[in-house]
């Protein structure tokens, strides 16, 4: 069944569409740059983030590369969870700047030690190297935490192409025993790179993320589409011994029915999920803190008891 839209988006999906119908009909093709660009132009809905006692730029040193991180802290002399955050972005835009605001209220509702992490985009660096990036972040996440105290307590948290990342840790380290994530937040996750799902195609238009893009962003990402089901977290293996899961979908989000049959699944496997639906919202809601203040302040609120429940 195809969303019904909140009032409070009608404006800003009223101008989106004629945007986009406008850039068909002058031919306007898809870059990495437009895309990027035009992220960067909604995330200036998202609003500030709080201060905080710490925030410190630090980064991980591989091999190869650096992988780029913020630490951010409420009280760094207080031993606190610590939530590797994975940011959104199709696997091609984003960055640690753009989910700052994020970022900042996931570690004051959470009273957490968060860790901001600049994993590889595609095209210049396709699948697996971002996913890399995120296990070598989740498996070493102590080097960068030398400025604040914390405990045990480890957490993973992403948003639609994070929330791909984050669920495909949660499966990648199954039989790790070397890592133990103890809970993991999704929201409006990517787990299914097929677009089997209903609400692909009933919400695939008209709703700011359309199929017609995702199928350009996974194309870009993978650049072998062979890889997008033996790469998605919903058919990944799962054990009851994964994360205690809290999942957000949307109501108009095209990726809202794959997010309900990963939270089936792993209910069935044993692990314990609790859901929660905006049914008026969008893909991306949590960008647009000014416009829909009271959904996101739910899920930040939702967020800091999970954490510390």
């Amino acid at each position: 069944m195809r969303g019904t839209l909140s009032d409070k988006l009608s404006g800003l999906i009223e101008q989106a569409n004629l945007a986009a119908k406008e850039a068909k009909e002058n031919g306007v093709q898809l870059t990495p740059s437009l895309v990027r660009g035009n992220i960067e132009k909604l995330s200036v809905f998202i609003g500030e983030g709080p201060e905080l006692a710490f925030v410190q730029e630090n980064a991980f040193v591989t091999d190869t590369h650096i992988i780029p991180v913020r630490v951010y802290s409420p009280d760094p002399e207080q031993a606190l969870p610590v939530v590797l955050h994975y940011h959104g972005g199709g696997h091609m835009c984003g960055n640690i700047d753009i989910y700052d605001t994020i970022s900042r209220k996931i570690a004051q509702a959470g009273h957490c030690v968060v860790i901001a992490v600049e994993y590889r985009l595609a095209p210049e660096f396709p699948y697996p190297a971002g996913v890399e990036d995120s296990q070598y972040a989740l498996a070493n996440y102590q080097d960068v935490l030398s400025g604040v105290n914390f405990n045990e307590q480890l957490i993973i948290v992403g948003d639609s192409a994070g929330g791909a990342i984050a669920t495909t840790l949660a499966s990648d380290n199954i039989d790790n025993s070397a890592v133990k994530i103890d809970k993991q937040i999704l929201i409006y996750p990517s787990v299914d790179y097929t677009m089997s799902c209903a609400s692909t195609e009933e919400n695939g238009t008209g709703f700011l993320l359309e199929k017609e893009k995702m199928i350009w962003y996974f194309n870009s990402y993978f650049q072998d589409e062979d890889l997008a089901k033996q790469a998605s977290p919903l058919f990944m293996p799962m054990a009851k011994n994964m994360p205690q899961t809290l999942i957000f979908t949307a109501g108009c989000d095209p990726l809202r029915d794959e997010s309900t049959a990963y939270s089936h699944a792993l209910i069935q496997a044993g692990v314990k999920v609790k859901q929660h639906s905006f049914e008026g919202m969008i893909h991306a809601y949590m960008l647009l803190d000014s416009i829909v203040k009271s959904e996101c302040d739910e899920t930040y609120q939702m967020i800091g008891e999970f954490i510390n429940s």
